[in-house]
Formats: structure tokens, sequence, C-alpha cells
């Protein structure tokens, strides 16, 4: 035999040797893990329950069918609001057209009683770029007309239209 086949087979004999040796080691071996055998789980044995003052909805009912016809809905006159909102809205944006924006923009919006009101255009980040009015104005429906400056870059703006402590915001394309 040659020395390189004689060292090859040595060392393979070597290694099936250690490797038989090491698989007997209780080292190597898993051991089971004390802390879980010995510690006992906690079981919950009732549900919490939430206290509260909240009153569950319960729909009217109709005795002829047991619910509330559609019918019966539409021709009440009550109307039935959340309690905590307010329905003293002073401003109603109806339009604004065209969309995208050329060289004016046309608001049609609705205001219940004369207050001061203020168009401006902002960008992206909200910037205010324009003020295109700040004025006292009417109560009701009124259709307004603002011209777009020409320094105004084509891209997306947002028109900011207040009225009082409200406020409404939409999206424009200007051209």
């Amino acid at each position: 035999m040659k020395i390189a086949t004689k060292s090859t087979s040595l060392l393979i004999v070597f290694c099936a040797i250690c490797i038989g040796f090491l698989t007997s080691l209780d080292v190597l071996a898993q051991r089971p893990d004390s802390t879980v055998a010995t510690s006992k789980i906690k079981r919950i044995s009732k549900t919490p329950q939430i206290k509260s003052s909240i009153t569950p909805y319960k729909p009217p009912f109709n005795n002829e069918f047991s619910f509330i016809t559609y019918n019966s809905i539409l021709s009440s006159n009550a109307t039935i609001k959340p309690s905590g909102l307010k329905d003293d809205k002073i401003l109603t944006v109806v339009k604004i057209y065209p969309n995208p924006v050329e060289s004016q923009v046309n608001l049609i919006l609705r205001l219940d009683r004369e207050i001061n009101l203020s168009v401006k255009i902002l960008d992206l980040l909200g910037n205010e770029i324009v003020t295109l009015s700040n004025e006292r104005t009417a109560s009701g429906e009124q259709t307004k007309t603002y011209v777009i400056p020409n320094r105004l870059n084509s891209g997306i703006y947002f028109l900011r239209i207040s009225a009082g402590a409200e406020t409404v915001v939409k999206r424009i394309s200007v051209l």
C-alpha cells in the first residue's frame, strides 16, 4: 500500500473512534429542563368583567312583524342624533370646479350665518402659498370665483376654506 492511502485510512479510523467516544459522553446529550418540570401552570378561574354604565342598544319593535319596517322609518319626522354631537355646522362646501384648475376656481358653498370667510391655497406640506379671500360673507348658498395667480407652478395643492372656527380642506390640481 502507498503511504497516502495508509494515512487516509488511519485518519478515517481515528475519526470513527473519536465520534463514537464523543457520542457516549453525557455532556453532549440533552437533559430535561428542571425548571419546567417543577413549575405549575397557573389557570385563570374566571373571566374579568368590565364594569360600565353603558346601556346596550335595543331597537324599537313593531308589534306586527317584530321589527321596524323601512316605510315607518321614512314616514317618521323624528331624527335620531347621537348625544354629545353638535349639528351646528356653519360651513358646507358643496362643489369646487373646474378641477384641474387653469386660471380660476369656482366654489359653491353654503353658510348658515354671516361670518368671516377665508380661502387660502396651501402646498403639500401645509405651507400657505396664497390667500385668495379674507372677507365678511353673508349667509346662504353662494358661488365664489377666485383667480389663480400665475406664479403658482403646476401640481397638487390644497384649498383651505375657513369660516369662523370651522375649516374645510379640499385638494385641487393646478395646470
